[in-house]
């Protein structure tokens, strides 16, 4: 969320932020607003100080046994009360409008972000390890590589007609060993992220309300991509929001920083707007788990950050042996709250195409400003706004699918990473159940 001051100060450098996002200026249209906004607040201060010098001249003319004076300034008085409602909704109207559309603008991307209208326009950044159908130890003997689903389903351990009937589409049931590998997956990831990385491990609430989600900007632009829970509370979309608000209307000290967090949580969203897309296996659903990385910065620290979250979520996928690339997303495909963003895409030979797995930004202070989440420097100046970042360390269900796709044999059967075979308690390969 912006500042008006800094848009007042820096009008063009916000309308060109905007245009690379897509949008037309903006800045005279909230700078009319803001006009309005400090016109209804003069108002209602003049009056309200007008009461208080007539009260003192009341008394004084009171004083003076001057009761014609007297009666005439309470009149006035009398006037004033019942204009000063009127005036204070004028005021408030004022500063929920300017409010209302401050917080539906999207963050600024910074100047080396490529422009681009979509993900076509997106670029490389680097890229690891090769396909396995190019040569290498995997996908031996196997002329046509399966999709996860495939899979899944021919092992009996998959199944989305059971998922249907208990909660409909874009759900699934998963059971046995894929369900262990599933869990494996996640543990693991936590795990490295804990001991390896320095994150704080978190177990947060799963649903939360209004302010937490309007905090980290899903609300309200998004609020047709959540699920309600009740009146007063959302289902989280990812832990990036508890655990982002867990530094909401505080005051930190610069040592306390930087904060960095990790959770696996169960993450739920409508996926309102991909009807048609991705109706087969999992990549797409209403309900799935995710390891998430949450930091916390003082404002200079903050790029440094993003490029050690990112190395964070490379380093899981490069103990799983996993090809990926990493793409720096342009202004056209990057999220709402995001600065900068980073996509790690995994290789699936089943699709034969990369996919998503994590997403790595840095949104600078536009979600602090939202929570109100500020820190004080070590020689006491402040408060000052933290700066924040999400990511993705990863997305299990997706991990999963890369893992099913990249290991399998020919016979059907998926061989279980070296990394996380301790966590399936020796299982080394996983097959159809007798």
């Amino acid at each position: 969320m912006y500042d008006i001051r800094w848009i007042r100060e820096n009008a063009e450098a916000f309308d060109r932020g905007l245009q690379r996002r897509g949008l037309e200026k903006l800045s005279s249209s909230l700078l009319a607003l803001d006009d309005q906004r400090r016109a209804a607040i003069g108002k209602s201060q003049a009056a309200q100080e007008r009461r208080n010098a007539l009260s003192k001249e009341i008394g004084k003319a009171m004083g003076q046994k001057d009761l014609a004076l007297a009666e005439q300034l309470k009149a006035e008085v009398a006037s004033l009360k019942e204009q000063v409602p009127a005036l204070e909704a004028e005021e408030k109207s004022a500063v929920e409008t300017l409010n209302e559309q401050l917080a539906a603008i999207p963050n600024a991307p910074f100047d080396e972000v490529p422009d681009g209208a979509d993900e076509h326009g997106n670029v490389l950044l680097h890229a690891h390890g090769t396909k396995p159908e190019e040569g290498g130890k995997r996908l031996v003997g196997v002329n046509q590589p399966k999709e996860h689903y495939e899979l899944g389903e021919a092992l009996g351990q998959m199944d989305f007609e059971k998922a249907a009937k208990l909660s409909g589409s874009r759900f699934v049931v998963l059971d046995r060993q894929i369900a262990r590998l599933n869990r494996a997956i996640g543990q693991f990831m936590l795990d490295t992220h804990v001991e390896e990385h320095g994150y704080t491990e978190v177990n947060p609430p799963l649903m939360v309300r209004d302010d937490a989600m309007f905090g980290t900007a899903q609300l309200p632009k998004f609020r047709d991509d959540q699920f309600r829970a009740g009146e007063d509370h959302w289902l989280i979309p990812t832990a990036e929001v508890p655990l982002t608000n867990l530094v909401r209307e505080s005051i930190l000290s610069e040592e306390e920083l930087p904060r960095r967090f990790t959770a696996l949580t169960p993450c739920f969203r409508a996926e309102a707007g991909s009807a048609g897309r991705d109706t087969r296996g999992m990549l797409r659903q209403h309900q799935f788990e995710k390891v998430e990385l949450v930091s916390i910065t003082a404002p200079e620290k903050s790029r440094e950050e993003h490029e050690r979250m990112l190395s964070c979520a490379e380093n899981v996928l490069k103990k799983l042996d996993l090809h990926y690339r990493v793409m720096t997303l342009c202004t056209g495909d990057m999220g709402f709250a995001s600065q900068k963003t980073y996509d790690i895409e995994v290789w699936l030979p089943g699709q034969k195409t990369y996919r998503e797995i994590s997403s790595c930004s840095v949104c600078g202070d536009f979600q602090a400003r939202r929570m109100n989440a500020r820190y004080k420097t070590k020689d006491g100046k402040g408060p000052f706004f933290v700066h924040t970042l999400n990511g993705s360390g990863t997305a299990v269900g997706r991990a999963l699918i890369a893992v099913m796709e990249n290991y399998q044999n020919a016979d059907g059967s998926i061989t279980v990473p070296d990394v996380l075979v301790p966590y399936m308690r020796g299982v080394t390969r996983i097959e159809k159940a007798a």
